[in-house]
């Protein structure tokens, strides 16, 4: 085990071996960097945690896929590029479970979403009727419990584009708590109530099963039951 000096800031780590290092990202960290901030990413820490604290070693990790800056939870990293060519190659097929909490109360208490999505050039992604530019999207979701304002759901993410649960979930009408880009613009609520529950996969070299899950933030439960 690494000195706990080298563990990571913030980032809790829920599995490792040679080939992946699986975390529970928190809300407010981003993924990878942008141009405004390059070191405060699960990206930077998680390649100074591999190096060990020498900057000279050859260690580094890879983005297999990427959490929205505001969205907490599992998050899988690879350690070499085989790996990474492989979970990215598996993909379609690793299950991905979400919990989030909505305005409102649905209709359907179970039901798939599906449109075609696309995005503009300012960043936003939205459904279209245009099956060239847009690409098909499905999100699965159950609703689990259900106040007079919010509901608690666990999705299913069948398909994997970019901001798709919260396009979807604004498109039905129930925004995500905490959204200002896809809800409510003046959203009064402090996060985002979106968090990546569990991820199901092949591990990339020995092909076992695998499945990592986190607990729901306790932010989400009171929500819910406060209204």
């Amino acid at each position: 085990m690494p000195k706990k000096r080298h563990q990571p800031r913030g980032l809790e780590i829920l599995y490792e071996d040679k080939d992946i290092i699986v975390v529970d990202k928190p809300a407010g960290l981003l993924t990878i960097g942008t141009d405004n901030n390059k070191t405060n990413t699960a990206y930077y820490k998680l390649t100074d945690y591999v190096r060990k604290g020498n900057y000279k070693s050859r260690n580094r990790i890879f983005i297999v896929h990427r959490l929205d800056q505001s969205t907490s939870g599992v998050l899988v990293f690879a350690k070499n590029e085989e790996a990474k060519f492989r979970l990215q190659q598996e993909w379609k097929d690793t299950e991905k479970k979400y919990v989030a909490v909505v305005y409102g109360q649905l209709n359907k208490k179970e039901d798939v979403i599906t449109s075609y999505l696309a995005e503009n050039k300012a960043y936003i992604v939205y459904s279209t009727t245009d099956t060239v530019k847009g690409k098909l999207a499905h999100t699965a979701y159950k609703v689990l419990k259900e106040s007079r304002q919010f509901s608690l759901l666990e999705i299913n993410l069948l398909t994997g584009r970019k901001n798709q649960i919260r396009v979807h979930l604004a498109d039905k009408g129930h925004p995500v708590v905490g959204d200002r880009k896809y809800g409510k613009p003046k959203d009064a609520f402090r996060r985002l109530a979106l968090h990546s529950k569990s991820i199901s996969f092949k591990h990339p070299a020995t092909g076992r099963q695998m499945t990592f899950e986190t607990r729901m933030p306790s932010y989400f439960n009171e929500l819910v039951e406060n209204q």
